[in-house]
């Protein structure tokens, strides 16, 4: 009796171990710190936020002023006059960031599959680099404070940053197939709490000194990164004479382990020869439109819970150390250091989650079960006690619940979606599509930080914790049909092999 593919697929880590040489050690590494590079100076600002709040509040509330400069020219020129006010503005930044990135993605997706992604990488890395170092450091050296000169630099700051997901995402998906992609790409997109991570101890390290020094530290180092990426990255296997995935040359049982997850295994023959791209006599395939990417399969659904878990996996990110700080009274540079933890979490549940639905061949049943955990851990994390332990462990499983899914719809599952039979494979698809998911999910972020810092000043931190209960909530129906979906396959499989032994 003939198997359906999805049971005649090779093991995933055999064909990955089979295809790695040396130039995807390269590729991988040099996408995993460009992108920690990258998030570590956004990483930098919200670690910062209790100093620069202190900053642009009056002397009595502005313990660092003294040192700074004299009393009757601050008092003349102070931003807000109360810490509450500079918080709002603050949360209003993250806002005008994300909603600007957000807009920067679906943009920098289709300028990605049209243009060179190492170009568009290293341009901006360097320019953000430049425009931090303007927000954080150059402004604090010449005591300038303008509520609008902040925002248009963090306007100008979220469109270049938003060059990096998509392009990092499309050079991975051109260097690594399906064979183990949930396992590589769950490790791989380590990068963005990596790089969390770089951002908390470098800030940390040189806070004592001004926080300009911390913007002027990620600035500089995320400027070199963007130099290496434009001198040292491949995008692509064909750059070094190696086969691109899904060629010729590829044996009809690793074009099957290539496959990715994201087709469906009982369709038609004549579905498999419909593609969204017109048939072409050159080689080289075209890139796809925005509206053809959004028609694809799972694009929509997975882009709208991506919206909501990502608002949730960014407040965690934008305001994790400011709540310790507020709520716990502990000191900056130790809420830093403690917010790390949350981002270990994410690394560990995006790689084992990744690793599990390859075993599974299946994403969305394991999103769905850690989404449930994460509720469970949402819920308990609200009720932490004043113990920086206890506290670090549940931050730690509540990271490992969120941040997990999170790292596999923004890497993985976008590679998935990016590189399904509709579009033949083709890389083209791939920048645009992981702009999509990860511009859509900005834009539920962005909203959703400006409604933090308002249900926080009106309603508590307790009910902060409720809203991203609901949000979570949200996530998994909006993916619960490709839930019950995918259930039914491993069913129906499960059955099949049941026949066969």
């Amino acid at each position: 009796m003939a198997l359906p593919g999805s049971l005649r697929r090779q093991p995933a880590n055999r064909g990955l171990v089979s295809h790695c040489t040396h130039h995807h050690v390269v590729v991988f590494l040099l996408t995993f710190f460009s992108y920690s590079l990258l998030h570590a100076s956004r990483k930098t600002f919200s670690n910062v936020k209790v100093s620069i709040s202190s900053q642009w509040t009056p002397y009595c509330l502005n313990s660092t002023a003294p040192e700074l400069r004299p009393y009757e020219l601050w008092n003349s020129s102070h931003l807000f006059p109360n810490a509450e006010e500079a918080t709002l503005f603050l949360g209003t930044l993250d806002t005008i960031f994300l909603f600007s990135y957000a807009v920067g993605l679906f943009v920098s997706g289709i300028v990605g599959d049209r243009l060179n992604l190492r170009w568009v990488l290293s341009f901006g890395m360097c320019s953000s680099a430049v425009v931090v170092f303007f927000f954080g450091t150059l402004t604090e050296w010449l005591h300038f404070y303008n509520k609008w000169f902040y925002c248009c630099l963090w306007v100008v700051n979220g469109l270049l940053q938003s060059t990096g997901w998509p392009c990092v995402v499309a050079v991975m998906g051109n260097w690594f197939g399906k064979a183990g992609r949930g396992f590589v790409f769950g490790l791989w997109s380590a990068c963005a709490s990596v790089g969390n991570i770089l951002g908390a101890f470098l800030a940390s390290c040189v806070l004592r000194y001004g926080y300009e020094y911390a913007f002027l530290v990620t600035a500089s180092v995320q400027f070199a990164g963007g130099v290496i990426v434009f001198f040292g990255l491949l995008t692509s296997p064909k750059e070094v004479g190696l086969p691109e995935l899904g060629g010729d040359e590829d044996s009809g049982v690793e074009e099957d382990a290539n496959r990715p997850l994201m087709g469906d295994d009982d369709a038609d023959d004549d579905d498999r020869n419909y593609s969204i791209q017109a048939t072409d006599t050159d080689n080289q395939p075209k890139a796809i439109g925005f509206f053809q990417a959004c028609c694809l399969p799972g694009v929509v659904l997975y882009s709208l819970a991506y919206a909501c878990l990502k608002l949730v996996n960014y407040s965690f990110f934008f305001w994790l150390p400011f709540y310790l700080s507020n709520n716990f009274g502990w000191k900056e540079a130790e809420a830093d250091q403690l917010s790390i933890w949350y981002d270990v979490g994410g690394i560990i549940g995006g790689t084992i989650q990744g690793l599990i639905s390859d075993v599974l061949q299946k994403r969305a049943p394991v999103l769905a079960i850690s989404l449930l955990f994460a509720v469970g851990s949402l819920f308990g994390y609200s009720r932490s006690p004043n113990s920086k332990p206890i506290n670090a462990v549940i931050m730690a499983i509540t990271g490992f619940f969120i941040g997990g899914p999170s790292n596999m719809i923004s890497s993985a599952i976008s590679a998935d979606l990016g590189r399904q039979d509709l579009v033949k494979g083709s890389s083209e698809a791939l920048a645009t599509v992981t702009g999509i998911v990860d511009g859509t999910g900005s834009i539920g972020a962005a909203v959703g930080q400006y409604l933090v810092s308002l249900i926080q000043e009106n309603l508590g931190w307790m009910w902060v914790f409720y809203f991203f209960i609901l949000m979570t909530s949200s996530t998994i129906l909006f993916i619960s049909p490709l839930i019950v979906r995918e259930i039914k396959l491993l069913l129906r499989e499960r059955r099949l092999r049941t026949l066969t032994e």
